[in-house]
């Protein structure tokens, strides 16, 4: 085991790098003690021969032994066995994400099916910079395919709906997504000047996967290591994160670049959580409360309409009585009303929503650790 700073957390093993098998290794960890996952794992090429570009350089490919299985019945094995120890370790409201290409992705959804895991959404990543196809006899291949999935069909998960659609300019985030390949200072490379790793991933894919689905405090395990792409993410964001790597190359690559990585200000973590997240407030809280008296009169903003406040947190319109929801559609005729913005109280001369009073409650309840 190869840690970069104290555990944060006495029960399990967190900012640590675990090295050997990832089977093995995560056979290791307690049950029930990841927030999220995210594996890259061994894409299964099966390349047969060399790829040379049309002036006859060598193409750098992926032809490394970790990437190599006997059959597909081999990899099916494989794959099996690390998404079954993964779902073992993952907490009921946990997610998996798992990323790769048309060689394998197919195959590793459907064994993620088949173990009880209920796909969310296939993500495609549309890479702004792919690599030509040089043999002029496909289609270049321009993207990879991530597979969303929570523990149980009906399990509850993180997903930052407000924070994706706060990062896309206030419109709701696709499942196609364009990022470029690791290039340029991202790209780690050794003395030579050769890449590290062959399939490093860009750090702004990882970005979306931990904002979209993990909290500040959450542990990210990467049961496919390689150069730490998941750790520096996951460090800069306030996360913890596991690592599984059996290459001491790159646990060496993932430790100096981790250790580089500042975390951001804890203030900057934030992020909104939308009306979902928010505790409910039922509007007699409101009289409980004080901020609002039995009999007093609530109207519309432009005071077409007033209803009288009963004990039991139900209004009376004339022959309408019920909840806030239901008076205001009532008296308006129509199916359906927001009664926190529709109701208004009067407060120093002016009119107010009602949910101006719902937010004091909900600052107070923060307040207080709620």
């Amino acid at each position: 085991m190869v840690a970069l700073r104290k555990a944060a957390k006495s029960s399990s093993v967190v900012d640590t790098i675990l090295k050997g098998d990832c089977i093995a290794e995560l056979q290791k960890l307690p049950a029930a003690s990841v927030d999220l996952v995210f594996a890259d794992p061994p894409y299964n090429l099966q390349l047969e021969n060399r790829l040379t570009r049309p002036d006859q350089s060598e193409v750098d490919a992926v032809d490394d032994d970790w990437d190599k299985f006997a059959s597909f019945a081999a990899y099916d094995d494989f794959t099996r066995a690390w998404l079954l120890a993964c779902r073992r370790v993952l907490k009921p409201s946990g997610s998996l994400w798992v990323i790769g290409s048309y060689h394998n992705i197919f195959r590793v959804g459907a064994i993620l099916q088949d173990l009880g895991y209920w796909v969310l959404n296939d993500i495609v990543w549309r890479k702004s910079n792919p690599m030509p196809n040089f043999r002029g006899r496909r289609f270049t291949n321009a993207h990879e395919t991530l597979i969303w999935a929570s523990r149980d069909p009906n399990a509850s998960y993180t997903f930052n709906y407000e924070a994706m659609k706060a990062a896309n300019d206030e419109v709701q985030m696709r499942s196609d997504w364009l990022f470029p390949i690791c290039t340029g200072h991202e790209r780690l490379k050794d003395g030579a000047g050769r890449k590290v790793h062959p399939t490093q991933k860009p750090e702004a894919l990882l970005h979306r996967v931990l904002l979209s689905s993990s909290k500040p405090g959450d542990v990210v395990l990467d049961p496919f290591f390689g150069t730490g792409t998941t750790g520096a993410v996951a460090k800069r964001f306030g996360r913890h994160f596991i690592g599984i790597e059996r290459e001491q190359s790159y646990i060496d690559a993932a430790l100096e670049r981790i250790a580089a990585v500042e975390p951001a200000a804890e203030t900057s973590l934030q992020f909104s959580l939308g009306k979902r997240a928010e505790p409910r407030i039922p509007f007699g809280t409101l009289i409980e409360a004080g901020l609002i008296e039995p009999g007093e009169i609530l109207t519309d903003s432009r005071t077409r309409h007033m209803a009288e406040v009963r004990i039991d947190g139900t209004l009376r319109a004339g022959p309408h009585t019920g909840s806030i929801h239901k008076v205001g559609a009532l008296v308006q005729g129509l199916d359906a009303c927001n009664g926190w913005t529709f109701w208004h109280k009067g407060e120093r001369g002016q009119l107010a929503p009602i949910d101006e009073l719902r937010k004091i409650v909900r600052q107070e309840l923060a307040s207080a650790g709620a």
